[in-house]
């Protein structure tokens, strides 16, 4: 795990600042190299063959590649055996060389045999050419700047800002995205100009111009329907324990995120198969109930007998908040950041590498909105005028509720979503803004730069989609739009704040690819969401893990923005020059006044304009 950056020209300083920019992303080693076409930089976090040898940027045989890479190929010493029959010579024992061999052996077909997450950058000495790609789901990220035949690639934005020829502008559209989804939708970011590959894409640079290509998509009609239900669990079964135990491969300590959901604790069942010795589990707890897991996280350690830690969580700093943001490079409002930021500073002590059960919510269908969408069939039989003019006016007059769920709590969100336009499709119950706030909420000036079409993207996403039934089109939306610059994203940057890597062994592309061949009753049946994964996990689990419904760890942001957190939104929100310019700051108050008077929970937004405000505070004064 490692952080790159490079340009097309040479200039040894700028890439040693751009180095600079990143280091808590490798802090172990860092490597730069520059010729008249390009400039490469790395920064190494050292996990598999720790020497010298394995240092980057890494060149092949002849020297003619050069290559900086961040992740981990899971299957390198298959990929290896078979290069070295193929007469390839190897200096290192890394998985980075492979790639190296394997774009010699199959030019740009490497991607396709790679296992793995990743994003790297290959510079091609005889023929003055940059490749970039990044990995299938879009674990790891890559962002890049293109203008005038200048090209300037990075892990991390910041890296990219150290060209101060690149200008800090504000993408009034991503803004516009980002309020309503919490993220911002690929390619964009929330900078003007500066782009991110999206999943399963390549960027090709040939003297300076640029083009971006997809080579994987996930695919809905392969293979459906040949095996029963039966073996459908059993291979399923054996697809995650190949996957768990390729994902263990490492030179430095270990240990896995446990917060006693369904797949936090599959990954740690299917690692104490391959793990006789201690295995460390860390989680996060409130005193708050509601908002916790505790209890059954403390049940699946002392069931697998694992070495567990608990980090409880009561005062969250402002100042927590502004480290986060500074890691994200964008704002991404997923309410478990800051817990997961914390976490992750805390397994640092005692590991280098973290396991965690990102992916199983959007590939077996176990969001609550998965649900929402269901329900919504038979909802939608009353007359538009009922559903809208009295349903929807009775329940957005409840109170809201303090605990995180409740009655209550979700039938307000369920009904909000509902009379959201339906080609938001079940994403609608992730999106948390409608026409009458956006429309109060933004000023003139802003309205002026910016399509007001919430589910533009989403429309463009489900027409790429080959899945027939509308479960598999629904977890399409969440794999491919989604989950990649939201919770991937989330994960990536927080983790790698402390230098720490973390593994999604429940996003081996291998497996994802078969759960795509399945029906997607499978996945939702009735209203139990992950259906399949429940059956798989069967035996290996106590019954009330594998029965229990979903809950995260989220932060308790509404008690925040009502207790210790509201003196601090006041101020911030009344003085930030970004909210100023582009909002309506009397509706902004009047948000913050209702939901401090719990007349409705208005935490999405407010949540969203705090970050935005402190992120433009870091990013651009």
């Amino acid at each position: 795990m490692c952080g790159i950056c490079g340009f097309n020209w040479k200039n040894e300083e700028l890439i040693k600042r751009m180095n600079s920019q990143i280091v808590h992303r490798g802090p172990d080693q860092d490597g730069i190299y520059c010729c008249d076409h390009a400039s490469l930089g790395h920064r190494r976090l050292s996990i598999i063959d720790l020497s010298e040898q394995g240092r980057q940027p890494m060149f092949n045989e002849d020297g003619t590649l050069c290559l900086v890479f961040n992740g981990e190929i899971y299957n390198f010493q298959e990929l290896r055996e078979t290069l070295q029959q193929k007469g390839h010579t190897f200096s290192s024992h890394s998985d980075s060389e492979v790639i190296l061999h394997a774009y010699e052996e199959y030019g740009m077909g490497v991607l396709e045999k790679l296992r793995g997450m990743f994003a790297f950058a290959l510079y091609d000495l005889k023929e003055k050419t940059i490749f970039l790609a990044r990995d299938r789901i879009g674990i790891k990220p890559l962002y890049y700047y293109h203008k005038d035949d200048k090209l300037v690639f990075a892990s991390e934005i910041k890296a990219i800002l150290e060209d101060t020829s690149i200008e800090r502008k504000l993408s009034h559209q991503a803004l516009y995205d980002y309020i309503g989804f919490e993220f911002v939708p690929a390619p964009a970011t929330m900078f003007q100009d500066i782009y991110k590959i999206p999943a399963g894409h390549y960027l090709f640079c040939r003297e300076g111009k640029i083009e971006v290509k997809q080579y994987w998509d996930l695919d809905f009609a392969a293979n459906g329907g040949e095996l029963s239900y039966n073996d459908s669990v059993e291979r399923l079964r054996e697809l995650l324990d190949y996957s768990v135990k390729s994902h263990l491969v490492s030179d430095v300590p270990l240990g896995v995120f446990l917060s006693g959901g369904l797949d936090s604790s599959a990954i740690v069942a299917m690692m104490r198969r391959h793990i006789s010795g201690p295995l460390k589990t860390f989680t996060i707890g409130y005193h708050d109930k509601s908002f916790s897991e505790l209890d059954y996280a403390a049940q699946v350690a002392n069931y697998f007998d694992t070495e567990h830690q608990v980090l409880m969580l009561d005062d969250i700093k402002p100042e927590y908040v502004e480290k986060t943001l500074w890691h994200l490079d964008e704002p991404m409002t997923d309410l478990s950041t800051v817990p997961l930021y914390l976490l992750c500073k805390q397994a640092r002590k005692h590991v280098t590498v973290c396991l965690s059960g990102e992916g199983a919510d959007e590939s077996f269908a176990g969001y609550d909105r998965f649900k929402a969408s269901k329900l919504n069939l038979f909802f939608r039989v009353l007359p538009a005028p009922v559903r809208k003019q009295i349903v929807g006016r009775l329940i957005a007059a409840l109170p809201d509720q303090p605990q995180k769920k409740g009655i209550i709590n979700m039938l307000k969100r369920f009904v909000e979503g509902a009379n959201l336009p339906p080609e938001g499709h079940h994403l609608r119950w992730q999106y948390f803004s409608n026409e009458n706030q956006n429309s109060h909420l933004f000023n003139d000036h802003f309205k002026s730069q910016t399509v007001f079409d919430p589910f533009r993207t989403i429309r463009d996403y489900s027409g790429r989609c080959n899945a027939t039934d509308r479960i598999n089109r629904e977890i399409y939306l969440d794999m491919r739009y989604m989950m990649t610059d939201s919770v991937l994203m989330k994960v990536d940057k927080m983790s790698m704040a402390s230098s720490l890597e973390v593994r999604v062994p429940l996003l081996d592309h291998v497996l994802v690819e078969f759960l795509a061949s399945l029906p997607g009753d499978w996945k939702l049946k009735g209203m139990r969401t992950k259906h399949i994964f429940r059956s798989v996990l069967d035996g290996m689990l106590p019954d009330n893990i594998v029965n229990r419904g979903k809950q995260g760890y989220s932060l308790p942001v509404k008690h925040l923005l009502r207790g210790e957190m509201k003196s601090y939104m006041v101020s911030l929100l009344n003085e930030s020059p970004i909210i100023r310019e582009n909002m309506h700051l009397g509706y902004v108050n009047h948000l913050i006044k209702e939901h401090c008077d719990m007349v409705h929970n208005h935490n999405h937004v407010l949540w969203a304009l705090i970050n935005i405000a402190i992120w433009h505070n870091r990013f651009f004064k």
